[in-house]
């Protein structure tokens, strides 16, 4: 694809696109007249290169005719920005174009691209939300037809190529939303020509730095490299032949590892260039499915194999269809990986769903019904984003049930996220795993090629401190379905003793008036918000000072609430509370479920999910409204290399605590690879955060260091 790329780059006047664009598209007289109605309506309107502006959408339908031969999509890609860009109607185009082509625009038309003018600063807090939304609007604009999300990334692949036109400020902004949002679903669909130029042009942008001494490594030893591929290929080419293949029958690519595919693999693993083992690598296409298997016995029997880094994904393929053998062997000191599989694998390894002329769900080797399942009814979008990013976007490791049914998991995944994979009803109930016939607890690590069973409890089990635990969206969103479902019952009881609390009247009366003013399905928010819980303070007041009957026999407490804060909590209360306290049985930390019992003057607080304080819930205890003191610090999460000697982590921790910073969780040896790798996040109330990263830096090798709740990173 680099020459193909190579001659975008090179157009920049209306006559060389429209060279090109015949040079890739079928003969059609529709291509045609879509192409002239896209020069029609886009007359005088210029880029900011200075260009005119309708060489844009002919070099996007250059870039879909490149990877697919549809005509529906080359025509809607000519005309992807005139309903965004020109007086032009949607009915225009459908009475022009019909059904199938105005589909697809509308849909491209929905997906707003984020213009260059309104693009936020890099380093706004703004950025998750911006991106969350486009995304969603992305998904949800595609999930009917797939083909829009092609066209799309056909766009964005042209932008990238168009970027050094922008602002410095303006390139890092796209280059950001590139990498979070276009490069993983170019994944998903498989196709992997897109993904990695995407990638590639991101990581130029937003790390030039890192981006240089790759590209200085690469250039410095790029005769070295390519003379040992070139060895390495005609070794195999020749065991081939004496093997019985033809010489027209296979191909031999070499492949380099694309550059932030290496920054990745040297950041995850804390190694330097050098280390990078499948930095070389050969790809061999044959015609026949069973020619893989020959071409990995001729080269296991003539060369060394690493086999822990041997996959067969033509066994088992990945999610998004791709199908290949992966080997690394030794040669000459030199490490290879070698890749294996057929011309049409190679086809769906590029180009992905792409690759097929049939696009409707289930047709196509490549799974779409994540677009399917993907929860849009969710209204807080960051959650949204933060879920199905890793499902997007995540290396996958395949394991197995007991009766050999196929699951793809995300690296990292452990047992409960199988659980959840076979079944919501699975994941709930899950009690342990057998991995590969061996009792383990449901938050072990799953490894490629694992058998999992799992052992089931009668009723479902409540495991809201293990969200984070999960790796896959599924698992996380039942997880807190079920949390947020026991919270809510909770809340709903707290409700009816926090108003008995805080108004002194009985029980029974409190529920008769929730009843008949229709607020019992509300409950729960009586004991979580604020504004709520007085406005029913009030309203029963009122009805109170109005009806002074049967209904009030005891009179109410006619204080008013106010704020009070002790120490990290704030309580709504007309109660004199004078200090907190916790009770032996539970320790929520800050950020968690709470519930606060009142005994005198003290507030005792619990962990919502506690047993201790729900069985004094059901006893009618009394209760105070209460919530967490808002933190005004925010949070970090930090990854980083120890110096190799004793006593690293005690000076590390000592130096923190001597720059103000709050610990709240750490995790050291992690990396069986890195023993010295340590994981924690932390407080701080450093407003330059540049100035906060560079003060670590001096003690530590820094692998990563970004807000903890910032989900766009």
């Amino acid at each position: 694809m680099k020459d193909f790329i190579d001659k975008i780059r090179e157009v920049h006047s209306l006559k060389e696109a429209i060279r090109l664009l015949h040079s890739y598209a079928p003969q059609s007289p529709k291509i045609d007249e879509a192409l002239e109605f896209a020069i029609r309506a886009h007359e005088g309107q210029k880029r900011k290169s200075g260009e005119p502006y309708v060489v844009h959408p002919i070099l996007v339908a250059t870039i879909t005719a490149y990877i697919t031969n549809d005509e529906t999509m080359i025509i809607a890609a000519l005309l992807h920005d005139v309903v965004e860009d020109t007086p032009y109607t949607l009915e225009d185009i459908e009475s022009r174009f019909g059904d199938e082509v105005a589909h697809l625009v509308e849909g491209l038309t929905k997906i707003v691209e984020i213009r260059s003018e309104e693009l936020i600063p890099s380093n706004s807090n703004e950025k998750l939300i911006t991106s969350a939304l486009s995304f969603r609007k992305m998904l949800i604009a595609s999930i009917k037809d797939v083909r829009v999300l092609i066209v799309k990334l056909c766009d964005r692949l042209h932008n990238m190529l168009t970027l050094d036109a922008l602002p410095p400020e303006k390139q890092k902004r796209i280059a950001e939303e590139t990498l979070v949002v276009y490069a993983p679903i170019a994944h998903r669909l498989g196709i992997a020509s897109i993904k990695n130029y995407l990638e590639d042009l991101s990581f130029y942008y937003l790390f030039p730095k890192e981006y240089k001494k790759i590209d200085d490594f690469m250039r410095s030893h790029k005769v070295e490299l390519q003379m040992k591929l070139h060895e390495f290929m005609e070794t195999i080419r020749k065991k081939m032949v004496q093997n019985g293949f033809r010489p027209d029958e296979f191909t031999i690519l070499s492949r380099i590892k694309h550059y932030y595919s290496i920054y990745l693999k040297m950041q995850r693993k804390g190694i330097s260039i050098e280390e990078v083992l499948d930095l070389l690598a050969i790809r061999v296409l044959v015609q026949e499915k069973l020619q893989c298997y020959k071409v990995l016995g001729i080269l296991h029997t003539n060369f060394k194999p690493l086999i822990m880094r041997f996959k067969d994904y033509i066994a088992v393929p990945k999610e998004n269809g791709y199908q290949t053998i992966h080997t690394t062997v030794f040669d000459n000191a030199s490490i290879f990986e070698a890749q294996i599989r057929t011309f049409e694998m190679h086809r769906t390894a590029e180009y992905g769903v792409a690759a097929h002329w049939k696009y409707k769900m289930g047709d196509v080797g490549v799974n779409l019904k994540w677009l399917e399942n993907l929860e849009f009814q969710n209204e807080n979008i960051e959650e949204f984003y933060e879920l199905v990013k890793n499902d997007l976007y995540s290396e996958d490791i395949t394991v197995f049930s007991p009766k050999g049914d196929v699951y793809n998991l995300p690296r990292g995944a452990v047992a409960l996220d199988f659980a959840y994979a076979v079944h919501t009803d699975i994941g709930n109930r899950a009690k342990f795993a057998f991995i590969n016939k061996q009792k383990q607890t449901l938050l072990t690590e799953l490894k490629n090629g694992d058998i999992v069973r799992i052992e089931l409890a009668s009723e479902p089990i409540l495991r809201c401190s293990w969200i984070d635990a999960v790796k896959t969206s599924k698992a996380k969103e039942q997880m807190r379905q079920l949390c947020r479902q026991k919270f809510k019952e909770i809340s709903a009881k707290s409700a009816i003793n926090i108003l008995q609390s805080e108004l002194g009247v009985p029980r029974e009366l409190i529920e008769e008036w929730l009843k008949s003013h229709d607020l019992e399905r509300h409950l729960h928010r009586i004991a979580t918000e604020e504004n709520f819980f007085k406005e029913t303070v009030n309203r029963f007041l009122r009805d109170y000072r109005k009806r002074k009957g049967l209904l009030f026999l005891l009179s109410p407490k006619l204080c008013k609430q106010h704020e009070r804060e002790i120490e990290n909590f704030v309580f709504i209360t007309c109660q004199n509370i004078t200090a907190v306290e916790f009770d032996y049985c539970c320790h929520p930390k800050r950020g968690d479920e709470i519930v606060a019992f009142r005994e005198g003057n003290r507030a005792i607080v619990h962990h919502k999910m506690c047993h201790r304080a729900q069985k004094m819930i059901e006893e009618g205890k009394p209760m105070l409204f209460v919530k967490w003191k808002q933190s005004f610090a925010p949070r970090y999460h930090l990854i980083a290399l120890l110096p190799d000697r004793k006593g690293a982590l005690a000076d590390f921790l000592f130096y923190l605590s001597k720059l103000d910073i709050n610990i709240i969780s750490i995790e050291l040896g992690k990396n069986i690879e890195q023993t010295n790798m340590c994981e924690m996040e932390f407080e701080s109330s450093h407003e330059n955060i540049d100035d906060l990263r560079k003060k670590i830096a001096s003690k530590v090798k820094i692998i990563e260091f970004i807000k903890s709740d910032d989900a766009y990173k």
